[in-house]
């Protein structure tokens, strides 16, 4: 079982704008069309774990695009838009027990994605590997990827690759000490 993430940052580390926004993502050029290796990436997870703000940002997109079960981490949300219903589910509770109740259901691996949602499982050392996707520009403010913590993380790089002359993908394994 492995808890992965999957993300894009600017170079000085933010996957947002102060107010959520990502529309600096969307302004990438993509003369190829590519999903830079994100559909690969999705046949290989069960299930993704995201938070409420991520949730309600993918509700926008107008089109769903997960083709995997969605669980939504949130203490306030009651409900998932009836559209949704048998594609999306909230869950609450404990990391932990979370995580081993979906691995009982059948669900192995999991895409973890949101910003508080992956800083809470980097506080827990739940996070096995981690592929972030830098983008060429610097923000300057914003929703950084991680957070000051109180536990020291090590994770072994395993691969980088170059997209479109412009994005640097890379891939880290968590090093769990022995």
């Amino acid at each position: 079982m492995a808890n992965i993430v999957y993300i894009a940052t600017s170079l000085d580390g933010y996957i947002a704008r102060k107010d959520g926004n990502i529309d600096w993502l969307m302004e990438i050029p993509n003369p190829d069309n590519s999903d830079y290796g994100f559909s690969d990436f999705m046949k290989k997870i069960d299930a993704s774990i995201m938070g409420r703000n991520t949730f309600e940002l993918v509700l926008k997109f107008g089109q769903w695009p997960y083709t995997k079960p969605v669980f939504v981490l949130s203490k306030t949300m009651k409900e998932i838009p009836g559209d949704i219903r048998n594609k999306a589910e909230l869950i609450q509770g404990k990391l932990n027990t979370i995580v081993e109740g979906l691995k009982d259901r059948g669900f192995e691996n999991l895409y973890i994605d949101g910003g508080k949602t992956i800083q809470s499982f980097l506080k827990k050392d739940m996070i096995d590997e981690i592929i972030i996707t830098r983008i060429p520009i610097i923000l300057g403010s914003g929703i950084p990827l991680f957070e000051e913590m109180d536990l020291e993380l090590r994770f072994e790089h395993v691969q980088t690759e170059v997209l479109n002359k412009a994005l640097v993908k890379s891939r880290y394994l968590r090093k769990k000490d022995k």
